[in-house]
């Protein structure tokens, strides 16, 4: 996995982009490493946690959800945290209503739904990008 990390001219801008493998659902934990990393100084705590499970519910859909790597890219920014994990296999996902007796699958996209700020598909010549903003009401 590959971390970088850009500044920007509208102030200060801090970028995370890392390489998710093919299935390896190791990445879930390291990514929430990394983006805690670089969400220390963002000096939103409330919103740092939220971030961190909003990212590896993208993380985990990419990785299950596909047999390619995936992208990962977190920005933030003066006015606020967005996150988008790039894939390449078509189709929107959408989410879906969880099966009460099942209390580890089907939620991701519908807590991504409720608890950002704001969030959507953007499609790509092979693939999608999924994302979500934090502070995005401040700004």
């Amino acid at each position: 996995m590959q971390d970088t990390a850009d500044g920007g001219e509208r102030g200060p801008v801090s970028q995370l982009r890392r390489r998710l493998g093919r299935a390896d659902l190791r990445a879930v934990p390291e990514t929430r490493r990394a983006l805690r990393e670089l969400l220390r100084h963002w000096g939103r705590p409330g919103q740092s946690e939220t971030a961190e499970l909003l990212t590896s519910e993208l993380v985990t859909n990419a990785l299950v959800h596909t047999d390619q790597d995936a992208y990962l890219t977190a920005t933030v920014g003066p006015d606020c945290l967005r996150v988008e994990v790039r894939d390449f296999v078509a189709g929107r996902p959408q989410p879906r209503r969880p099966d009460p007796g099942d209390a580890t699958h089907g939620r991701g996209l519908a807590l991504v739904q409720s608890l950002a700020d704001a969030w959507g598909v953007r499609p790509h010549a092979t693939g999608k990008a999924v994302w979500f903003e934090l502070g995005a009401e401040m700004a």
